[in-house]
């Protein structure tokens, strides 16, 4: 199957129909709803255990990297988004009204970190790595020669990014690429297709590597990347 180009900037919320991560309200009594009204977004649970990316990621670095940090951005996103009118609105419509407007750039970061991060969590899983699946081998070949070509560019957009950012395997025009974006900037606010990521902000890794940030990408890379999920992505 081809892959699908991707629509442009302002209609980018199509674009994430085979990766966006809806954050669900949550189970709350209807009684403790009535006297308090429940968060239009909530923690999504991750997709295994705190413990299951052991040795590569740590335990204790999620603990603080789900429960603290993913957590602080769902926190500020229901505070800034509170009578906005945008409360409980998709996260791509969020990102999508507030990309680029100096007087929204808070929601802005903690509505595209929001959505970050639960991409990120998809885009790793225990006993990854390895060959990506046969129907999207020969889209990584076409745009980057060979799978191992592919993995090495992601390690260098991840590696090289300077400060706090993201590496992303992405669809663009038909064509596979590998792009960095710095702080909570995303592709979708350029019309590209994200079909997996590496978060490279420190609080990512320190725990696990201090200052060895190329270290913990080979070894997301080599043994955590998750490519089925890229190709679902792909829609390959």
């Amino acid at each position: 199957m081809a892959l699908q180009q991707a629509p442009g900037r302002r209609a980018f919320l199509g674009t994430a129909a085979g990766a966006a991560l809806w954050l669900a309200l949550g189970g709350m009594p209807a009684r403790a709803r009535a006297a308090q009204p429940a968060p239009a977004f909530v923690l999504p649970p991750l997709p295994y255990a705190e413990n299951a990316l052991e040795p590569v990621i740590s335990a204790s670095t999620m603990g603080y990297h789900y429960g603290k940090h993913h957590r602080a951005y769902i926190d500020n996103l229901n505070r800034l988004a509170a009578g906005t009118g945008l409360a409980g609105l998709p996260l791509e419509k969020i990102i999508a009204a507030s990309a680029e407007r100096a007087d929204a750039v808070a929601l802005f970061n903690n509505a595209a970190q929001a959505w970050n991060h639960a991409f990120y969590w998809h885009s790793l899983r225990p006993g990854g790595g390895g060959t990506p699946p046969a129907a999207l081998r020969p889209h990584i070949e076409a745009a980057f020669g060979s799978v191992d070509a592919c993995r090495k560019s992601l390690a260098a957009a991840a590696t090289g990014q300077f400060g706090s950012g993201w590496a992303w395997l992405v669809m663009d025009g038909g064509k596979l690429r590998v792009v960095r974006t710095t702080n909570a900037d995303l592709p979708l606010t350029k019309g590209m297709q994200p079909l997996l990521t590496i978060d490279v902000w420190e609080h990512a890794y320190y725990l696990d590597y201090q200052n060895r940030r190329a270290d913990y990408v080979e070894a997301v890379i080599d043994k955590l990347l998750n490519w089925d999920f890229a190709a679902q992505n792909a829609r390959v």
